[in-house]
């Protein structure tokens, strides 16, 4: 029972990572009904601008983190500004072809900035630091992983629930043409969403970063395993992306503890370094 709740708390761990993936997808349909095929990209830079930051500039942890935060914001706003809205009305097909030319650019620009040799991911604490309780280990990254799901999720909600641009952007995935009716500015809430799909990206790489020890450009195909998620709870539901995240974390990490064949098949892969953690 002890390796079944340690294997499920690690899949909970990656799923919440997941859904931090699955997050951006969702907060960008919502808004303009376009799969952003750069979010494993976006993930990739904020995770290798933190690296950076610390290893680099010496900055603090957290600082680093706003740091890759602001980078990876003002590439989601620049894209939104002067390509994404020079492509309004156009089919949407040439939209997700935009997004995967995106991706392809800054998946260059890494290898160029960083080169492809893996570097380390940059911690505040050791991968092993935690503590046991009944035979079971609660790894410190696992740990706050679940807990600033639950915060930024948290705050995400109150977001979209009570805010007025929140509002605006549940009134845009509603019915565009009536949103623009009532004077809601749709250039505004397409960069909000493409801001905020950043930010909670580049999180999300962090974390991914620091529970794979070292990162190397192939760091953002962790989106594709991401997407699964957000087609299992609904591409435009955020509360279906967490939901589906968790399921796929799960599964993911069920299938490498006691299937290691299949859990190859379903792309376990990416995440071995979790049965060394327990």
């Amino acid at each position: 029972m002890a390796y079944f709740l340690q294997i499920a708390f690690a899949g909970i761990a990656l799923g919440c990572i997941y859904a931090l993936i699955g997050l951006g997808f969702s907060i960008i349909f919502k808004a303009s009904e376009v799969i952003n095929f750069a979010q494993g990209e976006l993930l990739l830079v904020g995770a290798y601008v933190v690296s950076s930051a610390v290893f680099d500039w010496h900055l603090n942890f957290i600082i680093a983190v706003l740091a890759g935060v602001v980078v990876t914001v003002a590439i989601g706003l620049l894209f939104e500004r002067f390509v994404l809205q020079h492509m309004i009305g156009r089919p949407v097909f040439s939209i997700l072809m935009i997004t995967i030319g995106l991706g392809t650019i800054l998946h260059t620009a890494v290898i160029v900035i960083w080169g492809s040799n893996p570097i380390p991911a940059a911690a505040p604490y050791t991968i092993t630091s935690g503590f046991n309780i009944g035979g079971i280990h609660f790894g410190l990254n696992d740990l706050l992983t679940i807990i600033v799901t639950i915060i930024l999720c948290a705050i995400l909600f109150y977001f979209f629930q009570y805010t007025r641009y929140g509002l605006a952007m549940r009134a845009t995935a509603l019915d565009q043409e009536a949103a623009l009716a009532v004077g809601i500015n749709i250039r505004t809430v397409y960069a909000l969403a493409w801001g905020i799909a950043a930010a909670v990206a580049t999180i999300g790489g962090v974390f991914l970063a620091i529970g794979s020890y070292a990162m190397d450009p192939t760091l953002g195909g962790a989106a594709l395993l991401a997407f699964p998620a957000i087609i299992l709870g609904g591409v435009d539901s955020i509360t279906g992306a967490v939901v589906g995240g968790i399921i796929i974390g799960l599964v993911q990490d069920l299938t490498a503890g006691y299937e290691s064949h299949v859990a190859g098949f379903l792309g376990a892969g990416i995440h071995q370094h979790h049965p060394g953690r327990r």
